[in-house]
C-alpha cells in the first residue's frame, strides 16, 4: 500500500493545472461508483488526477489513485486493496486502466457491495471492455462519457483563448450574439481548418509533429489487439476492417450501400454490419439511422461517418471531401454534448437534432431549398463567420461543450 500512495503522490503532484476539461463539473463525483469512458488519449487519467489535486491535500491519505496495469497487481488483488485502503481511513479510490485487470467488474461490484461509505471512480480507455463489464455492474454504477476536444477546447488548449460554452437552444434562439461575443476575443475561421485536421485528441499537443502518426497507432492498436480479443474479430480479417475505415473515409455523404461495402472488402453482408456496429462502439465511426428509436443489432445504417474530423483526415489516402468533413464535425460534436442525432433522409435536411430540429450542413453559399418545407430548420455553413437569421456558422456547433 505505501508503495500505492508513493506513485499516488507523484501522480498528483506532477499533473498539469493549466487547463481543465469542461467534463469535470459534468460529473456528480459524490456518486458511490463513477465510470468514466472515452477514446484513448482524451484525458481521462488527466482529469482525475486534477480533481484529485484541485479537492484533497497532498498529504490527506483519504484519497488514493492507481493504474490497473501496474506489476502491483501481480500480486495483489482490486479486493484486497480497496479492503486495506478502507481499513485505513479510505474515502475515495481512483482506478485508471480499469480494462486491463481481468475479471474487473466482478471484484468492482464486490467492493462496492462491501464497503457502502466508500466511492470508486474507474476508467479505461478500451470502450469495448468498459461495456463488456456493464452486465455485472448493472443498477450500481453510473457512466460518464469523455469526448475528445470541442472546437471551444482546442481555441483555449491552443491558442489560450476563453470562450463560454452555449447550449444548443440557446444557440438556435440567439445564433448571432454568441458568435459577436466569440469574435470579440478572436476570428474564429481562422483556426477551424487546421482543428478539422489536427487537435481533437489532447495528445495532440504533446507531440504535434506525430499526431496523425499517433491517431493511426491508436486505430491500429483497437483493430489489431482490442476488435480480435473483445469481439472475436479474426485476425486474418483486420486488415479488412483496416480497409473498410479507408472506404468509409473516402465516401462522399449518401445513403449507404451495405452490399458494396462488403464486396468492396470481401467480407459478408451479416459480418459487414456486425463489424460495423464494432467501430461505432470503440468510437471510430458513427452510425446514423432515420429512427433510432427502432434500430436493431444488424440493421442496416441509413449514414456511416468517421466518429471525428481527425480520423477522416488521417485515415483518407486522398484529401477528403469537404461535404464529409462538415458534415462529420458535425454530427461529432452534437452527439458528444448529448445530443441524439438521425439521419434526415433524402428528402429533408442533413440531420435531425432531438427528434424536432432540422439541419441542413453546407458551404457558405448553401440555402435553404432542401429544407423548406421544414418548421422548425436551420443552415450549418460553413466559411462564415456571423449568423443571419436561421443561417449559423459550422464552427458555432463546436463550442457546445
Amino acid at each position: 500500500m505505501d508503495k500505492l500512495f508513493e506513485r499516488h503522490d507523484e501522480y498528483v503532484a506532477n499533473v498539469p493545472m493549466e487547463y481543465v476539461r469542461s467534463t469535470m463539473e459534468q460529473i456528480d463525483w459524490d456518486i458511490r461508483l463513477i465510470a468514466i469512458k472515452g477514446p484513448k488519449g482524451v484525458g481521462k487519467s488527466t482529469m482525475m488526477l486534477q480533481y484529485i489535486r484541485s479537492h484533497y491535500a497532498a498529504d490527506d491519505r483519504h484519497v488514493l489513485y492507481f493504474s490497473a496495469d501496474t506489476s502491483y497487481f501481480t500480486t495483489h488483488s482490486l479486493v484486497d486493496t480497496a479492503d486495506q485502503f478502507y481499513k485505513m481511513g479510505g474515502k475515495h479510490l481512483f482506478i485508471d486502466e480499469i480494462h486491463k485487470y481481468e475479471n474487473w467488474s466482478s471484484e468492482i461490484k464486490e467492493i462496492y457491495d462491501l464497503h457502502k461509505d466508500l466511492r470508486i471512480v474507474v476508467s479505461g480507455s478500451s470502450l469495448l471492455q468498459i461495456n463488456d463489464g456493464k452486465s455485472d455492474l448493472s443498477r450500481r454504477m453510473t457512466e460518464y462519457k469523455m469526448p475528445g476536444l470541442s472546437f471551444r477546447e482546442y481555441l483555449r488548449f491552443e491558442k489560450g483563448i476563453q470562450v463560454e460554452a452555449v447550449n444548443l437552444k440557446t444557440l438556435m434562439e440567439a445564433p448571432n450574439a454568441y458568435c459577436s461575443m466569440v469574435k470579440e476575443k478572436c476570428h474564429p475561421l481562422e483556426y477551424f481548418s487546421h482543428y478539422l485536421k489536427e487537435g481533437y485528441y489532447p495528445y495532440y499537443f504533446e507531440n504535434k509533429k506525430v499526431y496523425q502518426n499517433s491517431v493511426e497507432n491508436v486505430v491500429n492498436y483497437i483493430i489489431d489487439v482490442e476488435l480480435t480479443k473483445y469481439r472475436s474479430l479474426e485476425v486474418g480479417n483486420t486488415r479488412k476492417i483496416k480497409a473498410l475505415l479507408q472506404v468509409i473515409s473516402s465516401m462522399v455523404p449518401y445513403e449507404v450501400d451495405i452490399s458494396k461495402l462488403s464486396k468492396n472488402i470481401g467480407i459478408q453482408r451479416a459480418t459487414t454490419l456486425k463489424y460495423i456496429r464494432n467501430l461505432e462502439e470503440a468510437a471510430l465511426i458513427c452510425r446514423l439511422f432515420t429512427d433510432i428509436s427502432t434500430i436493431g443489432d444488424l440493421q442496416k445504417p441509413d449514414k456511416i461517418l468517421l466518429d471525428n474530423p481527425n480520423l477522416l483526415y488521417t485515415l483518407s489516402t486522398e484529401k477528403p471531401s469537404i461535404g464529409t468533413v462538415r458534415e462529420t464535425f458535425f454530427c461529432n460534436q452534437l452527439i458528444s454534448a448529448g445530443h441524439r442525432v438521425e439521419y434526415g433522409g433524402v428528402k429533408s435536411g442533413d440531420f435531425r437534432i432531438d427528434g424536432k430540429i432540422v439541419v441542413e450542413v453546407g458551404g457558405k453559399e448553401k440555402g435553404f431549398a432542401q429544407v423548406s418545407k421544414e418548421k422548425n430548420a436551420y443552415v450549418a455553413a460553413d466559411d462564415i463567420d456571423n449568423a443571419t437569421n436561421r443561417k449559423i456558422p459550422l464552427w458555432a456547433f463546436g463550442c457546445l461543450y
